[in-house]
């Protein structure tokens, strides 16, 4: 399928798949976005949820590795926080080198001197855990989202798949089935979708779901936790 890389309304940059008019990021800003979604109601709201008790570590999965935009936001935080994140990014179809080389995320974070460090997001092997910080561990996985067999495992779900309007198979209790079983208790799934069906999905395999505002040219989007 077609792709390019297109910019923005915060000024960063994503990569659009013309065929499907799908967009790996929002058109309304890729930066807001990932910061809004994934940043804020995902890792600050768990560790706020935890800041009476010291967490020595903190375990991410992130489905849709993609650009690395998710990953880079959150090795930023664990080096600001000094806090240990063991990241796992999940990517069928991983994006090419000159893709990544046209992104423009380290220089409007004003964190030119991480470049190398989103460079190696991207070049370390798949299959194996990396150390790419002295506080961000990452491991790539190059399959299918349906074939994660982890279970207990992760404090966070970043759940970044295409949208349902172009791959509906990725956004059902089968899908949501797999992911509350690889969260640990008390963890969190956030996404951007606020579909109902998606809704009903999560609540259906015991998600405790509730909506949120959305990131910039969204009205709302979806977080999930696993109770005790």
């Amino acid at each position: 399928m077609k792709r390019q890389i297109i910019t923005t309304a915060d000024g960063s940059k994503t990569i659009q798949i013309e065929d499907w008019n799908e967009q790996y990021h929002s058109i309304h800003g890729a930066l807001q976005e990932a910061q809004h979604v994934f940043i804020k109601h995902g890792l600050e709201y768990f560790i706020d949820l935890f800041r009476d008790i010291k967490i020595p570590s903190i375990s991410i999965l992130e489905i849709g590795f993609g650009t690395g935009l998710n990953a880079f936001l959150t090795l930023l935080e664990a080096e600001k926080m000094e806090t240990p994140i063991d990241y796992v990014g999940v990517e069928a179809y991983p994006v090419s080198v000159s893709e990544i080389q046209a992104l423009n995320y380290p220089e409007l974070l004003e964190n030119e001197r991480f470049v190398n460090r989103f460079k190696g997001l991207h070049s370390c092997s798949w299959e194996e855990e990396h150390t790419i910080s002295p506080h961000f561990n990452l491991t790539k996985r190059k399959q299918e989202f349906q074939g994660l067999n982890d279970q207990n495992r992760f404090d966070i779900i970043y759940f970044d798949a295409f949208g349902a309007r172009v791959q509906p198979e990725l956004w059902t209790e089968t899908i949501f089935k797999i992911m509350f079983d690889a969260l640990r208790k008390d963890g969190v799934l956030v996404t951007y979708s606020a579909k109902g069906s998606v809704r009903r999905a999560m609540q259906a395999v015991g998600f405790t779901v509730e909506r949120l505002e959305g990131p910039p040219g969204k009205r709302e989007m979806l977080r999930a936790c696993k109770e005790a």
